[in-house]
């Protein structure tokens, strides 16, 4: 099966997104796998389905899968990538689209300076809704990881996130830790693991493992996530710059059950087409 896509990033998250409006789209778990490997596939963090809409109040669907295969609820950069693709594409004219998620529906606004803003909703604070196993809502919590007590933030941008204040993000242990947070048993689906430095009240330091696909250049819920816990610790300002390995995203929370702003850039790289293979590695051009 020929397959055409077009492969775009959000500071560095790179993701291969796929037109299933026009063309009829079933990835199984192992055609994900194969698309995202750099080396036989295209390569990327994430595979995106542009789809219609199948919930009122949607101008469009979009679905994730991590490279390992895994469907999940929300992306944040992949978001933007997705408003920029269907615009490029002819799909809509507005310069405002509400996208139907797993995670829920996100409101997404395209920018005259060619950022995209992205409502990204209020973050969900109760342990029983990130999921996260803990018997209150606490501002943080102390979570044992590999023989240390760690304390965390945790809570759900769409997806769950675990939140760790460290000194400095260049020799944070995000390659040993990362997995072990991913995959600790108080998440019980899994978590984004954030590694957040504060550099003062307007601007942290960030970098993520993410779940199902491993420590990427940027990481747009995560970013959310660090913002909110931050502030939640009284750390932070209303507005945060955020630079991660990839770039830097502007986010906007002012707390007290709002929603969370995420804005930065969406950029195309280039288009092609791809032989999606059965039992054997497929070819891509």
């Amino acid at each position: 099966m020929t397959l055409r896509f077009t492969k775009m990033h959000g500071i560095g998250n790179d993701f291969v997104v796929i037109d299933a409006i026009r063309q009829q789209v079933d990835l199984c778990p192992g055609q994900v796998r194969f698309l995202a490997d750099r080396r036989y596939g295209v390569g990327c963090d994430q595979v995106l389905l542009a789809e219609p809409a199948t919930e009122a109040g949607a101008d469009f669907r979009y679905r994730i899968f991590n490279a390992d295969g895994s469907e999940v609820e929300q992306c944040g950069n992949g978001v933007r990538c997705l408003a920029v693709f269907l615009a490029d594409q002819g799909y809509t004219s507005e310069r405002e689209l509400v996208i139907q998620t797993l995670g829920g529906p996100t409101r997404v606004i395209l920018q005259p300076d060619g950022r995209v803003a992205v409502d990204m909703g209020a973050p969900r604070l109760e342990p029983s809704t990130i999921p996260f196993l803990a018997e209150r809502q606490q501002t943080t919590y102390p979570l044992d990881v590999d023989g240390e007590r760690l304390t965390i933030a945790a809570l759900s941008m769409g997806n769950p996130h675990a939140v760790i204040q460290v000194a400095d993000v260049e020799s944070a242990p995000v390659a040993r830790l990362g997995p072990l947070i991913e995959n600790h048993t108080a998440f019980p689906r899994r978590a984004n693991a954030g590694f957040m430095q504060v550099v003062d009240r307007s601007r942290i330091r960030l970098r993520v493992h993410e779940r199902g696909a491993g420590e990427t250049l940027a990481c747009g819920t995560g970013a959310c996530a660090a913002v909110v816990a931050g502030r939640m610790q009284g750390l932070l300002a209303d507005e945060v710059r955020v630079s991660l390995p990839g770039g830097e995203l502007l986010i906007h929370w002012n707390g007290n059950g709002g929603s969370v702003w995420m804005t930065g850039p969406a950029t195309t790289v280039f288009s092609g087409e791809v032989e999606l293979p059965g039992d054997a590695p497929g070819k891509a051009r």
